[in-house]
């Protein structure tokens, strides 16, 4: 998976009308990025990218792992690749790219906020429907451990206030935890699970069981449908702008000409 770092959780920006600082060259740029990251100076950070840059991030900040491991690559290796008028930032082994560009005017090098607004979204998406792929791996672990303890499949990822009806309850102190985490439980309503909703279908074939999972909002959280059943076969497919009404459509498993296997 793509590292990610400050900005690259971003998934929508408007053009920035504010100052950014200028730069004799995009070294230099570079440089005073890794510093005020490695330092955690957002004064030097909105010079860098903008006045306004800190409200495009979600709610929960930057990730720290994301940030160290940035901070950890820089140390490593970093390198600029230039062509014409833009430039890049790599860094490790790996030579991952930082996604906002620099970019030169009459005034010297800055990063472009809004040139790297395609990339981040890209980027966000991808993590989003790997997620939703691990999740659904997940969700049959969790099913096969809910049989061993109840002799049958759950009908729910969430149990009912005080049942162990889903694959998911709170354990209390001293008990064995449920099957399945709290992550699939959002906080709040029509919040989903790194950008997706899952929902349970039967599988009227092998009588087993299923689950469904599409983006919160196609091409922003998402593009990428999900299916699996009990054979842990994951399937996808783009069902376009009309996914919300495509998905409430379907109400078991079948996975036909439209799903291909993820690999």
């Amino acid at each position: 998976m793509k590292k990610i770092l400050l900005s690259t959780l971003l998934l929508s920006l408007p053009l920035l009308s504010y100052a950014q600082q200028r730069f004799p060259s995009p070294d230099d740029a570079a440089t005073a990025f890794a510093t005020a990251v490695a330092t955690q100076n957002e004064a030097q950070l909105t010079a860098l990218l903008g006045d306004n840059w800190r409200q495009f991030l979600p709610q929960e900040g930057a990730d720290p792992e994301a940030v160290a491991r940035f901070n950890r690559d820089w140390k490593i290796s970093h390198r600029i690749v230039q062509q014409g008028d833009t430039a890049h930032l790599n860094v490790g082994r790996d030579g991952w790219q930082l996604p906002v560009p620099m970019m030169k005017d009459a005034d010297g090098w800055h990063f472009d906020m809004a040139a790297a607004q395609d990339e981040i979204l890209t980027r966000a998406i991808g993590r989003n429907e790997l997620s939703a792929i691990e999740a659904m791996r997940a969700y049959v672990d969790a099913q096969y451990d809910y049989w061993q303890r109840k002799q049958r499949f759950a009908t729910k990822l969430i149990s009912s206030k005080g049942q162990q009806d889903g694959l998911y309850w709170p354990a209390q102190p001293g008990e064995m935890p449920s099957p399945l985490g709290p992550a699939f439980s959002p906080s709040a309503p029509g919040e989903g699970y790194h950008g997706y909703h899952f929902r349970i279908i039967p599988d009227s074939e092998k009588d087993g069981f299923a689950l469904l999972a599409w983006p919160v909002i196609w091409g922003k959280t998402g593009v990428m449908s999900f299916m699996v059943n009990q054979d842990d076969k994951v399937y996808q497919a783009n069902l376009g702008r009309e996914t919300e009404k495509n998905v409430a459509k379907i109400n078991k498993f079948n996975a036909d000409a439209h799903w291909q296997t993820v690999e």
